[in-house]
């Protein structure tokens, strides 16, 4: 494994995550609204706030996990395909495992559910995408 380039990667993911999710806010002001609407289960923005360092910390470290597991798994081809495939199916475990999980456990609805889905699901594919793009295997000597 290439540890330079699987921090190097995690970072990349982490920043296309990131600017990904907030680009879904800015283009899709009504999902914002969705999260309003359950003021018991969220917290609101500005209490957000003061939890945002250990949440991007946490979701670093997951980059960090996705960047390992994806180096351990990586076949050899193109960077763009194999981390699309390694993505959308970190898209359909996290939609499976924790969005129609929430669904069940919390008094959500399912318009908020339904987007949620689709947010996540292109959010994870492009983080592969990227862990994809920049991961390299170490080259044999």
């Amino acid at each position: 494994m290439n540890l330079g380039r699987i921090v190097l990667a995690a970072v990349g993911a982490f920043v296309a995550y990131f600017v990904l999710g907030g680009l879904s806010f800015a283009l899709f002001p009504s999902l914002k609204n969705e999260f309003l609407k359950y003021p018991a289960v969220y917290r609101s923005q500005e209490t957000m706030k003061s939890f945002m360092a250990p949440g991007m910390a946490a979701m670093f470290v997951a980059m960090l996990a996705l960047a390992v597991i994806y180096a351990m798994l990586y076949q050899g081809g193109s960077g763009v395909a194999e981390g699309a495939r390694f993505g959308a199916l970190i898209g359909v475990f996290a939609v499976c495992a924790f969005v129609v999980h929430n669904y069940v456990n919390l008094n959500i609805g399912l318009k908020l559910t339904l987007e949620q889905a689709v947010a996540y699901f292109v959010e994870w594919t492009v983080a592969g995408i990227v862990i994809g793009l920049i991961y390299r295997p170490v080259a044999p000597h």
